[in-house]
């Protein structure tokens, strides 16, 4: 059986951590998703064709990104977190540019799809590491003033 090891196009990093269980949970799940989008545009799995796994993998980030972005926002509601609405706008760009691509991809335009992968990989990283990291500054400045406690962030 020929078995080709798969290439990490991201890697967890203790960076990248919010403190926030379920949210960290969501975002390793992020970066399984842009590593195993990425292996399949190198062809570096077994599945038959790029166009097949890609449109699948694809498909699954998409679904996968809009439940971590609605339990994200719900969380910010929740502690109510003042950059909410800037933060939720970063959210929509991400998917209206992820949902474009595949609708061009789907009418046969000629999209790279190792590229798009490496802009996605690139738009979560710096989400995670600088956006992401702003409400958890909010977070713990809130707990620390006594404003927000364990309860209200983990619902």
């Amino acid at each position: 059986m020929d078995i080709k090891n798969e290439i990490d196009l991201v890697v967890w990093d203790e960076k990248y951590v919010t403190g926030i269980e379920l949210i960290d949970n969501q975002h390793k799940e992020l970066f399984s998703l842009t590593n195993e989008l990425f292996n399949a545009c190198i062809g570096r799995n077994d599945y038959e064709t790029l166009d097949d796994v890609f449109k699948e993998t694809m498909e699954r980030m998409v679904n996968y990104v809009r439940f971590h972005f609605s339990a994200e926002q719900v969380l910010l509601q929740r502690i109510r977190y003042p950059g909410y609405q800037d933060h939720k706008k970063e959210h929509d760009t991400l998917v209206i540019n992820i949902l474009e691509a595949v609708k061009e991809y789907n009418e046969g335009k000629k999209l790279v799809p190792n590229q798009f992968v490496r802009t996605l990989r690139d738009w979560i990283l710096s989400h995670i590491a600088f956006s992401d990291q702003l409400y958890v500054s909010y977070v713990t400045a809130q707990k620390k003033r006594g404003l927000l406690s364990d309860k209200e962030i983990n619902g």
